[in-house]
């Protein structure tokens, strides 16, 4: 079972993003506070949890929860500042628009700039280690998932419906075939040629 958080007693939130390895679409992050005797034997890293055990558990979040925020950061943004900062952005977002004010920050990962004057620490694998962090890494990709499902309306071909923007095969090919849309990231390697001819 996952821990509540790294410090007991404090007001504390957990944040992650999603959707850093895409070639299009946003870059999301969720901040979480949960009450200090939150419990669920189900909560785990987004990524290990079906897609309707992630939608169920985003509802049980959202009911418990202190206070919690998504935020989208988008491409134009992420082709700027490039997407470690942009997901740093997004997770920053996040926490401006908690309803309470966090005492420690737990970030999932190994980068995070600061923020405020709230202590933060970064934690390798920390949504699969802590319960505000899974319940944040579960927010961020289930809105981005909403997200990317709306816009797969307006370009279906790409199946981001299936692939949430991902370099998967379908998704290579389509941009092949049909070139990018004003939602793809222009500094990513949208292409394999491109990846070989950096080699």
């Amino acid at each position: 079972m996952l821990l509540n958080q790294i410090h007991p007693n404090i007001v504390e939130c957990g944040t992650d993003e999603a959707g850093r390895g895409c070639l299009c679409g946003p870059v999301t992050a969720a901040a979480v506070i949960l009450p200090p005797d939150f419990k669920s034997d189900l909560l785990n890293d987004s990524k290990k949890l079906s897609r309707k055990r992630r939608y169920q558990l985003r509802g049980l979040i959202e009911e418990h929860a202190i206070a919690y925020h998504v935020s989208h950061v988008m491409m134009e943004t992420i082709d700027k500042i490039n997407i470690l900062n942009a997901s740093i952005l997004a997770m920053h977002q996040a926490i401006d628009g908690l309803q309470t004010r966090p005492e420690h920050i737990a970030v999932d990962g190994n980068r995070f700039k600061p923020y405020a004057d709230i202590d933060a620490t970064t934690v390798i694998k920390g949504d699969g280690k802590y319960l505000h962090i899974a319940a944040a890494s579960i927010l961020a990709k289930t809105y981005r998932d909403d997200y990317m499902e709306k816009i797969s309306k307006e370009f279906p071909e790409y199946g981001w419906n299936q692939n949430q923007g991902y370099p998967t095969k379908k998704h290579r090919e389509a941009i092949r075939e049909f070139g990018t849309t004003p939602y793809h990231r222009m500094t990513f390697k949208l292409l394999p040629e491109e990846l070989k001819s950096t080699l």
